[in-house]
């Protein structure tokens, strides 16, 4: 049932308790294509899937995509599915003979040509064969996530001179970053342009745009995917130095945004990473957009059946912080435990979610207001927090109101009720938001609110002498008309009747 949590041990009772508030990304992968392992994953609790495009074949995340409607199907369960771009992440190329050991001090070239040989333990070729258009000495590259640096001692047309600052292993394909950004390398590679093609063809409810550095990065993509047939909602993943700079218009411009935690550290520096997660943090909340914050929640749960205390920490604090979703990469793709990672996110989060409570920035007085749906949700939201109620009910057609709901922070859970599935998948990024099935058509405004909530009353959402708060419209089943709020009662049969007073 939707919304709906269930006991920590797989397979134990269904136990309507405490709603879950943040909704959970989990990555596919090889770990997740073993018989039973995907409906194991989505049982677990996970609202959306990630498709991530760097790694697998077209064939791959066909084949992936298909397995989790089928589960969802079966489960009874919305799903959405984020199909996320590889971006135009630099890397150096591939090695004669396996892996190399840099050691401090040695000299070491990056080479730029197209016909590089196989590198060595003294150069090896890149990627982005304009690297050495970008940098100058002194800049310090960061290979592997920052697990090798580089000193640029020396630029050569082609070629990029280097001193090793601190060695390591490095292996084929890892990742080059420069030290505080600045890399001009266009947004969208020629596979982005191939993979907005797929993600359109696949259905996906979420398109996620990696090293976005400016809004047009944002509005290419969105261009693309629409002239391909895509409907996907946009995410915006932070993780340039570049894109802090321009983070208000790039937040805008998107639907939702990624705290990508990976490549932004790496460029940022690790004590710059906490304050910028809760910037981005808000800043999207106060744009009224969706956000994610990902990487390395719980990478220890790769090889480990549960997480440290540190990863706790670290998933409570985005939830407090007012995250819409977490979202667990290698853990689910490739990990051990797919599914006990899952489990684990979701207690953290209803742990953390017990602690919560709305911060002075994230109170109505502080949003903007452009549109009626956007005023009826933040009149929803003040009446809820100041009379008592048991829920908010949107009867919705797209989702818009459900996600302006899901803007103003309070304690009470959201039941989004929409005929679209497409909307129903949206919204399961949205945080407090719970979709539910239905269809409102050929019946007016105060039929359609009856049938809406003795359908929640059927399903056990609701109970009799329930309060409860819906916002509707005046023409059922058409999007962006919601202007109505209404406080009701459920009967004993679960019949809402008008409170006569307070």
């Amino acid at each position: 049932m939707i919304g709906r949590e269930h006991n920590d041990r797989i397979g134990a009772p269904h136990v309507p308790e405490q709603l879950r508030r943040t909704k959970i990304i989990a990555t596919l992968g090889p770990a997740t294509d073993a018989p039973g392992a995907l409906r194991h994953l989505l049982a677990e609790g996970v609202n959306v899937v990630r498709l991530n495009l760097s790694h697998g074949t077209a064939d791959d995340h066909r084949a992936r995509a298909d397995a989790v409607r089928a589960a969802a199907r079966e489960l009874g369960v919305e799903i959405g599915v984020l199909a996320d771009l590889q971006g135009p992440k630099i890397r150096i190329e591939r090695f004669a003979n396996g892996p190399v050991e840099l050691v401090s001090g040695a000299p070491f070239a990056l080479d730029c040509r197209a016909d590089a040989p196989p590198g060595d333990g003294t150069r090896v070729g890149v990627s982005y064969l304009d690297l050495w258009r970008d940098v100058k000495p002194g800049d310090v590259l960061l290979l592997d996530d920052g697990l090798v640096s580089l000193e640029v001692v020396d630029v050569r047309e082609r070629r990029v001179d280097c001193v090793v600052l601190a060695g390591g292993r490095l292996s084929d394909r890892k990742g080059i970053n420069r030290l505080g950004g600045g890399l001009t390398v266009a947004a969208l590679s020629d596979k982005d342009r191939r993979d907005i093609q797929l993600a359109a063809e696949l259905g996906a409810d979420f398109l996620a745009v990696s090293f976005v550095k400016t809004a047009d990065d944002i509005e290419q993509a969105r261009r693309l995917l629409r002239e391909a047939g895509g409907e996907a909602a946009l995410v915006a993943k932070i993780e340039r130095a570049e894109a802090i700079e321009n983070l208000a218009e790039i937040v805008e411009a998107s639907d939702a945004v990624m705290v990508a935690r990976g490549d932004l550290g790496v460029e940022i520096g690790d004590a710059e990473l906490p304050g910028l997660q809760k910037k981005i943090i808000r800043e999207a909340l106060l744009r009224s957009r969706v956000v994610i914050t990902a990487t390395q929640m719980m990478q220890s749960m790769v090889e480990s059946p549960i997480p440290t205390r540190a990863e706790v920490l670290d998933v409570a604090n985005a939830v407090i912080d007012g995250t819409d979703a977490v979202m667990l990469s290698q853990e689910t793709a490739s990990g051990k435990h797919p599914a006990l990672a899952v489990a684990a996110m979701r207690r953290v989060c209803l742990g953390a979610e017990r602690q919560f409570e709305p911060v002075e920035e994230l109170k109505p007085g502080t949003h903007r207001l452009d549109r009626s749906d956007q005023a009826i949700a933040l009149a929803a939201m003040f009446l809820a927090g100041q009379i008592g109620v048991r829920a908010i009910v949107a009867l919705t057609e797209s989702g818009a109101t459900a996600q302006w709901l899901s803007r103003y922070r309070s304690t009470v859970p959201i039941y989004a009720l929409s005929r679209s599935a497409a909307a129903r998948r949206r919204m399961q990024l949205y945080r407090d938001v719970n979709p539910v099935e239905f269809d409102a058509r050929g019946a007016g405004p105060t039929q359609a609110v009856r049938d809406a909530i003795r359908h929640l009353f059927v399903l056990g959402h609701l109970a009799a002498g329930d309060r409860v708060l819906v916002t509707t419209g005046d023409h059922t089943g058409l999007g962006g008309g919601t202007n109505t709020l209404k406080l009701l009662v459920l009967g004993a049969d679960g019949i809402a009747e008008g409170l006569q007073d307070l």
